[in-house]
Parts: structure tokens; sequence; C-alpha cells
């Protein structure tokens, strides 16, 4: 951040502030603080008790400015680098302690909003506080994420994926004739001009060659490959097509009863793309299994904590 490693950049910017406080507002200096090599370098108490400024009966402290800093993200902890920018973020600090201090005082702490929002900080950082203890991804040993893989295999494969285009037309004649016209399609271009011009699906604006596109489906049974814009007498059709670009070779009747052929539709269905079956390796998978091992053991905790806290403050849901 500062040009030094961990704590030593923030003591950097908290002495920064300090020395601008301490000057009675002269030019902010970037002085830099030398920690003692054989030591921490963090703010110790004395530091950290420093006053940078009062507010009505408040005072921000060093450890304040510190704990601050410690909440924004790296990306926007970056924007304070330098001497005006540490002042600029000691003023913001400034302003909302004015701001709550009058909120106070007209009783706005005291509304139901302000009261949730309370109650959902401290939510935050108790659950903040119980994670402390469990680690990231990185903690979750590797003999637990080795079984976890063993133990759910199936979910590391891949079956083939395949990508399909279709026409869509309301009657069997018109759909042999659809047929007809896509089969002598040689290329996408060509075959989005057939859907143009027969299809009764809107294709809105898209490019010729993604006319009529729906996307991937996965073979039939296959829970994690269904598609919402694929029928499924659709999707079955789409793993009988041999090739890529290929045009399957019969009509697909969709939603016909022996009755009656009311709202039946006929599909022409053409193979686009082709994503071959694969199955992923444990270094492949072992990031997202410690993610979800983490979540986790982190919703275990939250159980765990709130159960605890249910019988320590009893409840009743009236």
């Amino acid at each position: 951040m500062f040009g030094l490693d961990g704590n030593a950049k923030l003591v950097c910017a908290v002495f920064a502030v300090a020395v601008f406080v301490g000057c009675n507002n002269t030019a902010l200096q970037n002085k830099r603080p030398s920690p003692d090599a054989s030591g921490p370098a963090s703010l110790n108490a004395e530091q950290s008790a420093r006053v940078l400024a009062r507010v009505g009966q408040t005072t921000i402290t060093v450890g304040d400015y510190a704990d601050a800093l410690l909440h924004l993200d790296e990306f926007d902890r970056l924007r304070y680098q330098s001497a005006e920018r540490r002042k600029e973020f000691l003023n913001e600090m400034i302003d909302v302690e004015l701001l709550a201090q009058e909120a106070v005082a007209k009783g706005y702490d005291q509304s139901p909003m302000a009261q949730q929002e309370v109650r959902e900080a401290l939510r935050d950082a108790m659950l903040a506080e119980s994670h402390k203890s469990l680690g990231g991804p990185e903690a979750i040993p590797e003999a637990e994420v080795q079984a976890y893989f063993a133990a759910h295999r199936s979910n590391y494969r891949d079956p083939e994926r395949r990508r399909i285009s279709v026409i869509v037309v309301s009657s069997e004649a018109k759909g042999v004739s659809a047929l007809a016209a896509a089969r002598k399609a040689t290329t996408g271009v060509k075959w989005g001009e057939v859907v143009r011009a027969d299809s009764i699906e809107s294709v809105g604006d898209s490019p010729l060659d993604l006319a009529g596109d729906l996307g991937f489906v996965s073979p039939p049974g296959d829970a994690r490959g269904g598609n919402e814009r694929v029928p499924e007498e659709v999707r079955r059709a789409a793993f009988e097509i041999g090739a890529v670009g290929d045009v399957l070779g019969r009509l697909v009747e969709v939603g016909a009863s022996d009755a009656s052929t009311s709202g039946a539709r006929w599909y022409v269905v053409r193979l686009t793309q082709k994503s071959e079956a694969h199955e992923r390796s444990f270094s492949e998978a072992e990031r997202s299994i410690r993610i979800k091992l983490a979540q986790e053991k982190m919703q275990a905790a939250d159980e765990k904590l709130l159960r605890e806290l249910a019988v320590r403050y009893p409840l009743r849901v009236e």
C-alpha cells in the first residue's frame, strides 16, 4: 500500500495523519516511522490512543483511523496513499461524526429503520467473529478436500453438451418445406436466412448465423443440463444429429395430443456447437471444493451459534 509490508503500511498512513494534526494543520508530511525490526510493525497502545480530532465530546484517535482504513477493501485503501488523501480521509471521518451526533440529538437513532440497521451491523460483527476461528478455503485440510472429491466424483464429470438452433413452425406442411430449405443451407448465414423466413419464433436483431439459437443442452436425464427454452423432445433429438453444422433429418413435433394438434409446434433442429464430455481432475476441482466446504463450515457455525443463543435468550414466536 505505502511501500512497506503488512501493518507497517498502516502505521505509515496513521502517523502521517498524526503528524499533520500535531503540527497545527501545517502541510501534511509523508513521514514514515521506523518500527523496530525485531518487533511487529503495528500500533502500540500509546500510538493507538493518540488523538487526531475532537468532535464535541467524542475523540477520533489514531486507532480509530487505523480501524476505519482496515474496513476499506484493498482497492479503496490505495486511494489514500498521498498526504492530502490521508487528510481527506480524516475529514470524512469528522463529517460522519458530526452528522451522527446531530442525528442522535434529533432522535433519529431511535427510528425503527435505524435500530434495524444497528441490529444488522451487530449481527454481522457477531458472525464475523464466529468465522475467525474457521479460516478460509485454504484452511481446509487437503485430506478433507480429497475425501469430498472421491465421494462426489459424478459432480465433476461434465457430459457432452450440444448447442442447437431451431426453426419453429405451426404446421407439419410448413415444417416439411422449412426442413427442405434448411438442409440446403450450407453455412450459418444461409441457415439464418431460412430461420428468418420461416420461423414463427421471434429472432430479434441477432446476427444471421445466430438466428434461432437456443443455447446448450446436455443429454436427456442429466439434471444439470436442462434448458427451459428447449422442449424435452427437441433435447432428445439434438443428440441424434451426427456432426456440427448438420440438420436433423426429421421434424420434431412438440405439444400435440391424440385428440388435437391445436397448439402443436414442429421444430427443425440444427447442431451448431459441441462440447466434448470431460472429467475434471482433482487439481481442477480443488478450489471450488475448498470454497464449498468453507461455506458449509461457516453455515454450520452460524446455525450452532443461533441454537446456543436461542437457549440463552428464550425464543417465542407469537
